[in-house]
């Protein structure tokens, strides 16, 4: 497999990976726009955005765009993170022509008729309902409300009621012709294609694309700030988020933050499934996990449980971080390493996993990053290093935790937060023998 990048003479990039054997194309265009890029009174707007474009052109409707595509047996969606937009296809090889078609047309030639709007805003007003009756769902969202607080990074994709519904079209306009510019635009496709081929066409469809969009003002850097949230509900478990600062996708620590997530919580031979699952049986989900933002990030732990076991299940899941201050084995490195080639080389054998991948590193780092290159980073990655990070992760900034459920039992904050300070004897111990 081989990856070619072309940059058209509008700003836009186009990137290719021909995947032999494969009769369909996985293609789709990604923006550097998300939720962080709305302003405080556009809460909302990108998600709305993204679900507008499928609402109608100056030259197909709604269910035109959705029969054309379903024609040929391909299928059309799109999602919104906090940093990036996408728009997406999957489609047999011969139709690849109509795919960037529609594509080009729902994003440069979307018709945003008021009674579109109208009957979108209701269809998110919903969502927004099901997204607060999960809780599952909530607990994320109000853990990134309190990670960062009162700034666009921690405000929840969907929007708000309140906020959605007062959109116009003129404010989607205004958003699209903002972001959705040639410089912050990826095109990818993998599969069955024809680089040259596709570079052409996409060169004469999207053509009216506005150029530039470079000015990054319009994004507040994030500070990490941390809290609590807690929401008693009458439910038969409790959800419970610990977490810590993070770090961001280009900064050293960044891949070492992986791989500690991993050795953490990333399998059912991980330190807290072991400890916290199988030997003291205290939930029934726990894993952990690192996001990382272009300037920030957050490390955090989830877990499921009875609300009678929070008592138990807390102290449990801070002792556990103190012990990988202290020590972490090579074997466990080496099956993160693992994991973690295993799951990079099989999305690779899907050709829409592997569009979004090679997207993902355009937009973060301006160029696809080879296999080789991203195993040596881990390669280099040590015991000393881990525990050196574990012991500025948890021990050094203020947690993060949101829970939602039966909570009488769940200890305090101050508890919490306590507890974590008498870890930072041994995390500085830890640090102190690395040096």
């Amino acid at each position: 497999m081989s990856v070619q990048c072309t940059r058209l003479a509008s700003g836009l990039t186009v990137v290719t990976e021909m995947m032999p054997h494969l009769e369909s194309v996985a293609l789709g265009v990604w923006i550097k726009a998300g939720s962080r890029n709305e302003t405080e009174n556009q809460h909302g707007i990108a998600h709305l955005l993204e679900h507008m474009a499928f609402k109608g052109t100056a030259r197909r409707t709604a269910r035109q765009i959705a029969e054309q595509i379903e024609n040929v047996g391909g299928e059309v969606n799109a999602s919104t993170s906090v940093e990036t937009t996408a728009y997406y296809a999957r489609i047999l090889k011969n139709d690849v022509p109509l795919a960037v078609d529609i594509l080009a047309d729902i994003l440069t030639e979307s018709s945003f008729e008021e009674e579109e709007l109208e009957r979108e805003q209701h269809v998110i007003l919903q969502e927004i309902g099901a997204a607060n009756d999960t809780p599952d769902d909530v607990v994320f969202d109000r853990f990134s409300e309190v990670a960062f607080r009162d700034q666009p990074l921690g405000r929840a994709i969907l929007g708000t009621p309140e906020t959605v519904k007062l959109f116009t079209p003129q404010d989607l306009r205004h958003y699209l012709d903002r972001h959705y510019t040639s410089e912050r635009m990826i095109i990818v496709a993998a599969g069955a294609i024809d680089h040259d081929s596709f570079v052409r066409q996409v060169e004469q469809r999207f053509a009216s694309i506005p150029t530039g969009g470079t000015d990054n003002s319009f994004v507040t850097p994030a500070k990490y700030i941390g809290g609590d949230y807690r929401e008693s509900r009458n439910l038969m478990d409790a959800q419970f988020l610990l977490g810590f600062e993070g770090r961001a996708y280009h900064v050293r620590d960044f891949y070492c933050s992986q791989l500690l997530a991993n050795v953490l919580g990333g399998g059912m031979s991980s330190r807290l499934f072991q400890k916290v699952r199988e030997e003291r049986g205290l939930c029934y989900s726990v894993y952990a996990f690192h996001w990382g933002f272009s300037d920030s990030g957050v490390f955090g732990i989830h877990a499921a449980t009875g609300g009678d076991d929070l008592p138990e299940l807390v102290p449990v899941l801070i002792e556990e971080l103190r012990n990988v201050t202290e020590s972490v084995d090579v074997q466990e490195i080496d099956r993160a390493r693992a994991q973690t080639r295993a799951q990079l080389l099989m999305a690779q054998e899907s050709p829409a996993a592997r569009a979004s991948q090679i997207a993902r590193q355009m937009l973060l780092y301006g160029r696809p990053i080879p296999n080789e290159e991203l195993m040596d980073r881990l390669a280099n990655l040590t015991p000393a290093r881990l525990t050196d990070l574990a012991g500025r992760l948890f021990f050094d900034t203020v947690p993060t935790i949101s829970a939602i459920g039966p909570l009488e039992s769940l200890p305090s904050f101050e508890e919490i937060r306590n507890s974590l300070s008498t870890g930072r004897g041994g995390a500085a111990s830890a640090r102190a023998a690395s040096a």
